[in-house]
């Protein structure tokens, strides 16, 4: 008899690293696992392969604890019969930055190559969606596929409903990138445990595989059938070799392999050789479903791990690793090992079910450690960097104004020039405790330190406006590579101002002087409150560009003066219950929001200099203090949450809010700040932006992509929530004006449909349970006690990209760097930069060094779908420019325009990576 179909059975266990269980629970049973594995292939020839769920964390977390085992699994990996990689962890896509997204693909492309050949298998299996630029970050990985379980819905075999962009006729389809990269899409369309437990008795078999082959081939474009042999934490099955010879005697029609993913992809290749697919373009969001079940809402449980997330990315690829260019550049280091232990020990946050915070309580306790952990060794890292460069900064100019000057260096380590308030804490004197002096001799002399007269200029002795704050007698350390650690006592202040155009991924320095002489004539004393204010009234805030008025109930108008539009109604609070889990927000039937419109607010100028001023607005807000005792019956009963009947409780608690406006001189954009003491449990909170423009889409920061998204969801959307994934910002724009808010770790956002196109941006979620599978009560996830949130409002003529709106946005997710210098001539100039470059469509994303080759890494990406031309120069001693991918496989040269400059054409949506060979 003639096989007419091929079933592919591949063994897998997809491994959540913790979950419903604390880490270590799920650590005992991978190594459980594991150990069957390997006894199982050396015992079971007939037992053909296994895959390792796309992610080599797994053998680093199996060879912790059993060592001795080694050379067993890196057998078998070599032989080809346990498939790794090509990740380091299986992160989600949408709440992790881009950034992270290709570390995690050379960290495991890293980690498999010391084992053995790694697995070229694009593999997102339970990823809550999936960004739209993956096809071209796979191809660019040198894969060609990717395997997925959510984002799209089939239509299956002989289905007529036409393709309409986010539909596939079949499991199969081809799916592309904004840029045009396209990829072998394969949908596990009845999931990735289609195959599970396979009955090797034969009359159950009979009944499995008369189910399974049917729900397979409905949605198969081919012969070739997928069925996945495991499911989350699944045992491994070792009779699957006796089940597959059960099969072949039930269906001889069928021929039955154990099989893997590179054989599956061939037989598949082969299948549809000259036949089309459905071509599904851009983001995988299950945007053409009834929208309850997306897990979109992910994005806003337990909000203070995204914002500790956001701020571990940004030291790590915006500070450290630039920093650590730069300090190599001028006789540093540059560590490698640090950066990888650092970034792994982020991305073991990065799991789906881990940086959704839709864990159990223990997990996510776990979590908050490993951020500080990686935050330290960044922070760390930063400090050497910088110490290297203020040693190498030229500062002997600040000798002609006085001697006694206290230099110091600020870097901006974004992709664009910037200019804006800093802070830096300087030691004005220093008392080593090594000079013997009695500790009482030691605290008079610090505290005896004359701080009057001193005033801040720049590298051409202008002087800079400044606030001054006397930190008194403190304690420091330092730490030298050669001998013990020497203490002191010093005189310390805290210096803020502005640092205008601070050159991208470069520097500037100033000086802290006390005139003398000469120079005390030409830097007189400036007179801080002779200076223009920025507050009017009380409740104004004015720049050159932007005009901000406070009204009695906290709400603000916000006028951007180059455009002349005015913003209304701006931030107003809003409050909702939720009867909902960590995954999904769901609001109690026929609840009417809580707004804070209306609400007295107590309103006070808390800071007003000539660079920056604030406004501070109070609200104490009676809101429910909870759902009411119906939640958790249902929730006990396990009753699925959209057709929950719970309401609020008639008890209040009072919402202490504090929201912080604050407006920079030379600033483009105002600075939201908010600090919440939530006492409520089973509820969201919001700040609302009426955009009160025209337009029928908006735009959004996702990965290496501005996404256009519709403002209105599908026909087929019943959930009366249309909440969606955000990065750093969201833009709306209409004719001749737009409004952008960025955020820091703040990534869901939701575009109402009030008529006013308003950006609801969430603050926070309280729920009170797991969700998925079972009840498992997660009491932290109430997110109880302080809270704060950060957003920066960019409103801009034009749309977001030409009008810089994008490029401040990203800004606002770095922090400056600034650091004490001393006095002495160096290799590097008072103002310096890397590299400058010009592309009014590009986005700067990374600079840092290849680790076999030491050459210099530099990447961006383009905004918008038009091709646009890339101006690079280098202020480096340059032997080539090359092309590079995102692995760092280094490409074709590129020719230079001179010694150290490049012209480079940038297609639409592309992701460019440029390699600088040093001499």
């Amino acid at each position: 008899m003639t096989k007419q179909q091929t079933a592919h059975i591949i063994s897998h266990t997809h491994w959540d690293r913790e979950w419903y269980l604390p880490y270590e629970r799920h650590h005992i049973r991978l190594i459980q696992l594991v150990d069957t594995l390997l006894d199982t292939l050396e015992q079971n020839p007939d037992f053909r392969s296994f895959f390792f769920d796309g992610q080599t964390i797994i053998i680093e977390d199996y060879l912790q604890v059993r060592p001795e085992n080694r050379e067993r699994l890196t057998r078998h990996i070599r032989e080809g019969r346990i498939y790794i990689g090509p990740w380091y962890i299986l992160q989600d896509a949408f709440l992790t930055s881009p950034e992270a997204n290709v570390r995690n693909l050379q960290l495991g492309h890293q980690d498999a190559a010391v084992y053995g050949e790694v697995s070229k298998i694009g593999y997102f299996p339970d990823t809550f969606g999936l960004t739209g630029q993956i096809p071209q970050l796979m191809q660019q990985a040198g894969i060609t596929n990717a395997f997925f379980g959510r984002g799209v819905k089939p239509t299956g075999f002989n289905n007529m409903v036409s393709d309409d962009g986010y539909e596939s006729s079949f499991s199969e389809l081809v799916w592309e990138g904004p840029d045009g990269s396209q990829v072998l899409g394969i949908l596990f369309a009845n999931w990735y445990s289609n195959g599970n437990e396979v009955p090797a008795e034969l009359e159950e078999a009979s009944r499995f595989w008369e189910r399974k082959l049917g729900d397979a081939r409905q949605y198969a474009a081919t012969d070739q059938l997928l069925f996945m042999n495991g499911c989350d934490h699944q045992p491994l099955q070792t009779d699957l070799p006796e089940a597959i010879r059960t099969a072949e005697k039930l269906h001889p029609e069928v021929s039955f392999v154990h099989s893997n993913f590179p054989d599956y992809i061939k037989a598949v290749e082969a299948s549809l050789a000259g036949r089309s697919l459905s071509t599904v373009k851009g983001e995988l969001r299950s945007q053409r479903t009834d929208g309850w079940g997306t897990l979109v809402n992910t994005a806003s449980a337990r909000v203070y791990l995204k914002q500790l997330n956001q701020r571990g990315q940004a030291i790590l690829e915006k500070v450290a690793e630039p920093l650590a260019v730069i300090a190599k550049l001028h006789g540093g280091e540059y560590p490698q090992h640090l950066l990888d232990y650092a970034w792994k020990t982020l991305l073991q946050n990065h799991p789906h079910d881990s940086i959704c915070g839709c864990s159990v309580d223990e997990v996510h306790r776990e979590m908050v450690t490993r951020f500080h952990k990686s935050y330290h060794t960044a922070e760390g890292i930063v400090a050497d960097s910088m110490q290297a460069i203020t040693a190498a900064v030229d500062t002997s100019g600040f000798a002609a104004y006085s001697e006694e000057a206290l230099p110091l260096v600020v870097t901006n380590t974004s992709g664009w020039s910037r200019t804006g308030t800093v802070t830096v804490e300087l030691d004005a004197a220093r008392q080593y405790l090594r000079d013997g002096l009695p500790l009482e001799e030691n605290a008079r002399l610090m505290k005896a330190v004359e701080l009057a007269g001193r005033v801040l200029v720049d590298e051409q002795g202008q002087q800079v406006p400044c606030t001054v704050e006397d930190l008194g007698l403190s304690f420091g350390y330092d730490l030298p590579d050669d001998r013990f650690r020497q203490p002191y006592s010093c005189s310390k202040v805290r210096l803020t101002f502005e640092a205008a155009d601070v050159p991208a991924l470069g520097l500037r320095t100033y000086a802290w002087v006390r005139p003398v002489g000469a120079a005390a004539e030409s830097t007189p004393a400036m007179n801080l409150q002779a200076e223009a204010s920025l507050v009017q009234a009380g409740r104004v805030l004015e720049n050159d560009t932007l005009r901000v008025e406070v009204m009695a109930d906290g709400s603000f108008t916000l006028e951007h003066k180059p455009s002349g539009k005015i913003y209304r109604d701006l931030g107003v609070y809003e409050n909702t219950g939720d009867i909902g889990n960590e995954y999904m927000y769901r609001a109690p039937a026929g609840e009417v929001p809580l707004t804070t419109l209306g609400l007295n607010a107590d309103i006070a100028v808390i800071e007003d200099t000539p660079y920056r001023a604030s406004i501070e607005i109070s609200h104490s807000w009676e809101i429910p203090a909870s759902a009411d005792a119906l939640l958790e019956e249902e929730q006990r009963a396990l009753v699925y949450y959209p057709e929950r009947q719970a309401k609020r409780s008639a008890a209040t608690v009072t919402l202490k809010l504090r929201t912080v406006l604050r407006l920079e001189r030379s600033g483009k954009g105002l600075e939201v700040k908010s600090y919440i003491n939530n006492m409520a449990k089973d509820h969201r909170l919001r700040m609302l932006f009426p955009a009160d423009l025209a337009a029928a889409s908006h735009r959004v920061d996702s990965m290496f992509e501005l996404a256009e998204r519709p403002n209105e969801p599908a026909p087929e959307w019943q959930n009366p929530s249309n909440a969606q994934h955000q990065q750093c910002f969201v833009d709306v724009t209409g004719e001749n004006a737009g409004l952008t808010v960025a955020n820091l770790g703040l990534h869901e956002y939701e575009i109402l449909r009030d008529g006013r196109n308003t950006i609801a941006v969430t603050l926070l979620r309280s729920v009170g349970e797991m969700g998925d599978w079972g009840w498992f009560p997660t009491p932290e996830a109430q997110c109880l006690g302080e809270q704060t949130a950060d957003m920066l409002l960019l409103p801009h003529s034009g749309d977001a990209v030409t009008s810089g709106a994008a490029a401040a946005a990203y800004q606002f997710q770095i922090p400056w760097t600034c650091a004490q210098a001393e006095v002495h001539a160096g290799t590097i100039p008072a103002v310096y930069s890397v590299v400058r470059w010009n592309g009014e469509t590009a986005a700067f994303s990374s600079m840092k060094l290849n680790k076999e080759r030491g050459d210099v890494l530099l990447r961006w990406f383009n905004l918008t779908g038009q091709s646009g031309i890339l101006d690079l120069e280098a202020a480096l001693p340059v032997a080539a420019f090359y092309t590079s991918n995102v692995l760092e496989v280094e490409g074709e040269e590129l020719p230079s325009e001179g010694a150290a400059s490049l012209k480079l054409q940038l297609g639409g949506h592309q992701i460019t990576t440029v390699g600088i060979r040093l001499n």
